[in-house]
């Protein structure tokens, strides 16, 4: 007798198996014959010039073999260093040639909307609600993947590298003395005018900027405040004579110049850096991006001086409709007579000023702050100062590109804030200061 192809092994097991196999086999068959893979689709994705590029420069992203008007969906993503993915989206349609470009056509939906070229990047979102992006060590880039599907079928997918440190670029952890940091050192020889870069209230130190500034041609010493490596945790002062010593340790260096030293501050580190300024001989040129006139949160001491902090006034505190605090208006005004010991003497300094402020800065009125500096600087006849105002713009002015940070955990309250900002407006703040941030060392610390 002929057996015939679907009879048995006469082994249970065996056939049980058998079976299995060809109905995954059969699955499979079926689900490729329905879905094509993005790998033979003839839709292609490019990122141009080059698919790595620096974080602070702009790319082209273009994509061909579409049909025409076709809709497109693009998606971006990556993975910070505490495991936090953001990501953004954009709808684009297909011109008569089956082309997307974001140079030259508008996205009609997602995170943002119009002709964007980089509105993928700036525009993206955590997924954990107000948290701010995470880069610990800026010698590794970030790997952005970017997606364009249609109709649920992923057509065509690729990956922007974006570095933070040119080729060249040395990166050294400092542990000298007090000090502690990490070092970005330029390609070459030298000698390379040097700056001190400084964070905010939290006291840990930003590489990515540092990274950066130095991929210009800056030796830059990303300085730590506290709570870094074996640094105490929670300080209840603030000493000047550790930034000092970071200054001196900058100008020991053999690869940096000896004309001088520049500040680059945010935030908190804001009242340090025009300390800085105020009392260092060696410092020759400041930026303060949102800072204070005065000194906050806790006493800044230097040898026999003690600047005491400004009150704050919790009971200020209000809510946005969202929930969200706002604590702009909770500290006292440094410029009423029995609160002038917590201001700065900048009127001492004898670099020069750059001050950057964000008109939509809800973290404090740091328009006001600059305004006050400008003040004093000019009742003691002085001119060694610039303003740069954005309308509109949030607390956290970064680097190109890179996310928005709205609201957030504030060390200060442990709460969720409001920093402020519109996404599209500080994006292009971003940009703008970046430039002259760059123009501003070159200018007084080259020569």
């Amino acid at each position: 007798m002929q057996m015939s192809s679907s009879a048995g092994s006469g082994n249970p097991a065996q056939d049980n198996n058998m079976a299995y196999v060809l109905r995954r086999c059969s699955k499979l068959s079926l689900r490729n014959a329905l879905m094509k893979t993005y790998s033979d689709s003839a839709v292609r994705l490019r990122i141009l010039p080059s698919t790595s590029c620096m974080f602070d420069e702009a790319v082209q992203i273009k994509m061909s073999g579409l049909t025409s008007q076709q809709h497109v969906e693009l998606q971006s993503s990556f993975r910070d260093d505490k495991g936090v993915v953001f990501k953004a989206t954009a709808t684009y349609r297909a011109d008569e040639k089956g082309e997307v470009d974001l140079s030259r056509h508008p996205s009609l939906g997602g995170t943002y909307t119009g002709v964007e070229p980089m509105g993928l990047f700036w525009s993206m979102r955590p997924h954990v609600p107000h948290s701010k992006m995470v880069k610990r060590d800026a010698s590794s880039p970030l790997h952005y993947h970017i997606e364009a599907s249609s109709g649920g079928e992923v057509l065509a997918k690729e990956t922007n590298e974006r570095h933070f440190a040119c080729p060249g670029v040395r990166r050294a952890p400092v542990s000298d003395g007090r000090i502690r940091g990490t070092l970005f050192t330029p390609p070459g020889e030298g000698p390379f005018p040097a700056v001190v870069d400084m964070y905010t209230l939290g006291g840990n130190l930003c590489e990515p900027r540092a990274a950066l500034l130095a991929s210009k041609g800056f030796v830059v010493l990303a300085l730590a405040l506290y709570g870094y490596q074996d640094m105490p945790k929670t300080v209840d002062k603030i000493d000047l004579e550790y930034f000092e010593e970071a200054v001196i340790f900058l100008q020991k260096l053999p690869e940096v110049k000896k004309t001088g030293i520049g500040i680059m501050s945010i935030s908190k580190s804001g009242e340090i850096a025009l300390a800085m300024a105020s009392f260092l001989p060696n410092v020759k040129a400041t930026v303060l991006l949102n800072g204070s006139i005065a000194n906050v949160i806790f006493p800044l001491h230097y040898k026999d001086i003690i600047f005491p902090p400004l009150t704050a006034h919790l009971e200020r505190i209000t809510v946005t409709k969202s929930g969200i605090l706002d604590i702009r208006d909770v500290l006292e005004d440094p410029m009423v007579k029995e609160n002038r010991a917590s201001v700065i003497p900048i009127e001492r300094a004898s670099c020069n000023f750059l001050f950057v402020v964000s008109e939509d800065d809800r973290n404090w009125n740091s328009t006001y702050y600059a305004e006050q500096a400008c003040n004093i600087l000019k009742e003691h006849g002085k001119t060694n100062y610039e303003v740069v105002s954005y309308p509109k713009a949030g607390h956290f002015l970064e680097v190109p590109y890179m996310p928005h940070h709205p609201s957030g955990i504030h060390p200060a309250v442990n709460q969720v804030v409001a920093f402020g900002g519109e996404t599209k407006v500080h994006a292009d703040a971003q940009v703008d200061t970046w430039g002259r941030v760059q123009a501003f060392f070159r200018k007084h610390l080259e020569s």
